[in-house]
């Protein structure tokens, strides 16, 4: 099982857009694929099931569960503020520490409105995930100006499509 995380709890979000291309291009292929939406995890999270609070949110433990359960990961990452979400920092905190990174592997997939294409967020990923013991895919598409190349739920850019479908290959034989 292949997790892909939408790394953003805005609503209606690009992000979560190329999450579902992303798994349509793995569903083409046969893979098995969850979603972790991160607009879609507990309002209280951040108080109930951090720290002191580990393992005690019922509503947040299934999330933790899948998490610790998936063998390679796939975040999809926008860019805000020069890296990326506070909430998917919060997120990882809220995780078993090391049993859910530990020896697993991951790629990444920058968005951004501006021209870096989320560079800055995903070396910052990188080092948060290395440190946890994953190993990341050294190919990471940086899909710059996200909203020009968009039509609707679809990515029209021949360049960035290719570069997600070279990941997905790459993804499948790390």
């Amino acid at each position: 099982m292949i997790t892909i995380i939408c790394s953003t709890n805005r609503n209606n979000s690009v992000t979560r857009k190329i999450s579902l291309i992303y798994q349509q291009m793995l569903a083409d292929r046969s893979i098995a694929t969850d979603i972790i939406d991160l607009g879609d995890l507990p309002e209280d999270f951040i108080a109930s099931a951090l720290y002191e609070n580990s393992g005690k949110n019922e509503t947040f433990n299934p999330v933790r569960k899948r998490m610790k359960e998936s063998e390679k990961y796939i975040f999809i990452i926008p860019e805000y503020n020069g890296s990326f979400p506070g909430v998917l920092k919060t997120f990882i905190d809220g995780l078993e520490f090391p049993g859910t990174f530990k020896g697993k592997k991951a790629a990444l997939v920058g968005l951004s409105s501006g021209v870096q294409g989320g560079g800055l967020a995903l070396s910052h990923l990188t080092d948060i995930l290395n440190y946890c013991g994953t190993s990341v895919l050294a190919l990471k598409p940086k899909l710059s100006r996200i909203g020009s190349a968009m039509d609707g739920d679809e990515i029209t850019n021949p360049v960035y499509n290719e570069l997600l479908k070279e990941q997905v290959e790459a993804l499948l034989q790390f």
